[in-house]
């Protein structure tokens, strides 16, 4: 891994701790992509079944139809994946200031692949008016 403390005497028990709240912050991340995963496909399963179920519904102007209920779910998604990778950024870079240490995290690639999906599921939304 590319975890390494710059110091040349530094304990066990420190670098395990370090260790530890590293993988938390992983951790936590991981379920904020959940999150957004779930919010993704009930957003965009919401839309595709009333699409489908009832075609294209019309002189809903005053309502919220499916199709804004479903953006709304995304884009909620999206945000809270963008507001999850800039906390896991600032916690991790303070871990890095403290600990001297190089890490980065798989999970913050999950989140901006699952961040580009998003974006393609709006963009569909979007399109397909």
């Amino acid at each position: 891994m590319a975890n390494h403390f710059d110091s040349t005497a530094v304990d066990t028990a420190t670098f395990l701790a370090v260790e530890r709240t590293r993988v938390a912050y992983d951790r936590t991340m991981m379920a904020w992509i959940r999150t957004a995963i779930s919010l993704l496909t009930f957003g965009f399963g919401i839309y595709k079944f009333f699409e489908i179920g009832s075609g294209r519904t019309q002189g809903m102007a005053h309502r919220i139809g499916p199709r804004e209920f479903g953006l709304a779910m995304v884009s909620i998604g999206l945000i809270s994946l963008l507001i999850a990778a800039f906390d896991n950024r600032r916690n991790i870079s303070g871990l890095e200031a403290y600990a001297h240490i190089t890490h980065r995290s798989k999970a913050t690639l999950l989140a901006v692949l699952i961040g580009f999906l998003c974006i393609l599921a709006i963009c569909i939304m979007l399109l397909r008016a």
